[in-house]
């Protein structure tokens, strides 16, 4: 069989030693900008490609090498070489095999737009000429000296901003301000180019050649890149990793001398500019960057450093083989052999990975879905959602329908099936539930007692937790203002009186006795006002109780301001427990639902509970500032003009205490924060996903 011929402008370079010692090769297509890292039988291959016979290249080796090679082995490097476009094309047919495998590449045009809304890259300049005619300046950043005087810089920049850490901190606030979001955007955008030039120079240092710099959009997100695969070049793993790191490196030597300037400059848009090149930037750059889970700057970091080449690619594939060998006992080869530890961190680091790509993916999607109109956002979700989530997983279902012979012919099948199907009708099966929130216990009858303007508290003989009778008058308070208009009010009736009286004796009055009536029976109406609200200064009680939460410094004769509450009137009947819940939780309850009430303090008996009342509509106020989240709560909320708003939907649920243990004994009356648990209605965990599911569609969709 005769060999396809190598493509003359290839060239095969030294690599680095592999992790277990042995020597590799990285093969170069200069037309495409690729390289592939090939190993020690490989490279005895292409060093006897001219014989042009598979077998006779096997017998060379073994007899030259202590390497046994078969033809299939010979045959398997054909392939690659030409799913890889590294042969010559040869033969009539070459240029059909060529379009159909640009045309399979590229797919028709929906693929097209797709993959090219995913991530596509715009270069900007070809900065190679430039990196060379600057380099010589630029080695004065890669010194000892510079290092240490950065060093320096930062450690004098630290100490003045301790010194001026409330200015500091202050300047955090002021980068909220329009001028600082201005600052910020600038500030943000030079970083990222000498983050970018980092890795560059440091490349060019190195001997690499550096095509193309520009911005690469990741669904539609611009993110800068420099092309450095000529790093393939490099033998030696440390050169690639400073090149890795150099754009990071680049970013915290930055932010030393701006932690210095901040503290030298007077305020002003340029020190802000400097205080996010101090703080926020760098910080960002770790957070996003600095992640081995995407391919940044980190990925490419560790995988210099373990000097694993396609680190992700390859930790996948381990995942996958140990997952399926977990559920079937397929025992298949592994696809690589590593260390025992090395090989269970490349899974825990796979499964990580996956993880952290499921949370981003769903979050960037989400983005995207906010960010569009509606239509085109759904779409776009969709895409999202596809693309980066289901796409992986059908692919690996299609593995496991490939081999689905071998996994029916394993004993291992005859457990995971019927643990599956377990799971599928745990997940189906409707469960009993509960739900399980804050709540308060305080009196069924509360009444708070307070003054309805302001006013002096002319009597006042009670103490806290005096006992008060129903109708009984708790206070009498004073307005001097109130008692003014009444005796304007009074004297007014008694001189209309007067005049209806005798009227019968002036012919004048008897003309104006009707008006008079009128106005009369006005003044008598304006009476009866007032002394229904004088009947408000006398605050009676409206059921039996006993006083609690009162001044213990209140006296009579103090004055009161409008709405000020004297004390609170707790009935002695029965107590109940309020709560409030989320939208999902309401539905789920109904009322003579059993429940149970645990005081937080651990004091006191569990409550027996009933649901007595359920609100229809959402709260907008928290009625109950000990359940907010803040005071220990469950319920996230916000503070707007002195309320607490609820941060979602919360329904206001009513408890009846079934038996109260603590009824009658001193202190049962006061409000107690505790656990309700509630007896829930049964419910398939499914179908509360899938309800929720559709719930969200349904709204969003404006259905």
């Amino acid at each position: 069989m005769a060999l396809p011929v190598l493509r003359e402008e290839l060239a095969l370079l030294s690599g680095p030693a592999l992790a277990d010692g042995q020597p590799s090769w990285t093969l170069h297509d200069p037309v495409r900008g690729r390289f592939f890292s090939i190993d020690w039988p490989t490279f005895e291959i292409l060093q006897r490609w001219s014989f042009d016979d598979p077998a006779s290249i096997a017998a060379s080796i073994a007899a030259d090498t202590t390497l046994q090679l078969q033809a299939d082995d010979v045959l398997e490097v054909v392939r690659f070489l030409s799913d890889n476009q590294l042969v010559r094309p040869s033969g009539a047919d070459s240029a059909r095999r060529m379009t159909k495998s640009l045309a399979r590449a590229e797919g028709g045009t929906l693929k097209w737009l797709l993959h090219h809304y995913l991530f596509f890259r715009v270069p900007l300049l070809r900065p190679d000429a430039w990196l060379t005619r600057w380099m010589p300046f630029a080695e004065h950043f890669y010194s000892r000296g510079f290092l240490l005087l950065t060093l320096a810089a930062f450690v004098l920049g630290a100490w003045q901003v301790a010194r001026q850490w409330d200015g500091f901190v202050g300047s955090l606030v002021d980068t909220f301000t329009w001028s600082g979001l201005a600052a910020y955007g600038v500030a943000l955008i030079a970083v990222k180019f000498l983050h970018e030039l980092g890795h560059a120079f440091t490349a060019k240092r190195h001997g690499c050649r550096v095509p193309a710099m520009g911005v690469a959009f990741l669904v539609m997100w611009p993110v800068a890149y420099t092309d450095t695969n000529e790093t393939w070049r490099l033998t030696r793993r440390g050169q690639r990793l400073q090149v890795a790191a150099a754009g990071i490196v680049t970013e915290l030597l930055i932010a030393a001398w701006a932690t210095l300037a901040w503290a030298l400059l007077p305020d002003g848009g340029l020190r802000s500019a400097f205080f996010v090149l101090a703080t926020t930037s760098w910080v960002a750059t770790l957070a996003i960057n600095a992640s081995p889970f995407m391919r940044f700057d980190g990925y490419f970091i560790l995988s210099d450093w373990l000097d694993l080449p396609n680190l992700h690619e390859r930790s996948f594939a381990l995942a996958r083989w140990k997952l399926r060998e977990a559920l079937f006992d397929l025992r298949e080869p592994c696809p690589e052999h590593f260390a025992p530890a090395r090989a269970r961190g490349l899974i825990l680091f796979a499964w990580a990975t996956w993880l952290y790509r499921l949370v981003v993916f769903i979050g960037i999607a989400l983005l995207v879905y906010h960010f569009f109109f509606k239509l085109l956002g759904v779409f776009l979700f969709l895409v999202e959602i596809a693309w980066f989530i289901a796409l992986p997983v059908r692919h690996e279902l299609q593995a496991w329908r490939q081999r689905w012979p071998a996994i029916r012919a394993r004993r291992r099948i005859r457990l995971v099936a019927p643990a599956l199907l377990a799971l599928l009708v745990l997940l189906a099966l409707p469960l009993p539930g509960r739900v399980i929130a804050s709540g308060v216990v305080r009196a069924a009858a509360v009444w708070p007692v307070f003054a309805p303007a302001a006013a002096r508290l002319q009597q006042f003989d009670l103490r806290e937790g005096s006992a008060v009778a129903e109708g009984a008058v708790i206070a009498v308070l004073d307005n001097p203002e109130l008692a003014a208009r009444r005796e304007a009010v009074v004297a007014k009736v008694e001189r209309l009186r007067w005049q209806a009286q005798t009227a019968g004796f002036d012919a004048e009055a008897r003309s104006r006795l009707q008006s008079s009536q009128e106005e009369l029976a006005t003044a008598e109406a304006e009476l009866a006002g007032i002394d229904e609200e004088a009947a408000r200064y006398r605050p009676a009680a409206p059921f039996a109780g006993r006083l609690r939460d009162l001044d213990p410094d209140l006296q009579a004769g103090q004055w009161l301001a409008n709405k000020e509450q004297i004390a609170l009137l707790v009935g002695d009947g029965g107590r109940i427990v309020e709560t409030w819940l989320d939208e999902e939780a309401v539905k789920r309850l109904a009322v003579g639902d059993r429940g149970v009430f645990v005081p937080d303090s651990g004091e006191g008996p569990v409550l027996r509970l009933t649901v007595s009342a359920i609100d229809a509509d959402a709260s907008r106020v928290l009625g109950r500032g000990i359940l907010a989240a803040p005071a220990g709560g469950h319920i996230l909320v916000r503070e707007r003009n002195r309320q607490l708003i609820p941060e979602h939907a919360v329904y206001h649920v009513v408890l009846a205490v079934d038996e109260d243990p603590a009824a009658g004994t001193a202190g049962h009356d006061q409000m107690l924060r505790g656990t309700v648990s509630i007896r829930a209605r049964w419910e398939a965990p499914l179908q509360r996903y899938l309800r929720n599911a559709l719930m969200v569609v349904i709204r969003e969709s404006g259905l």
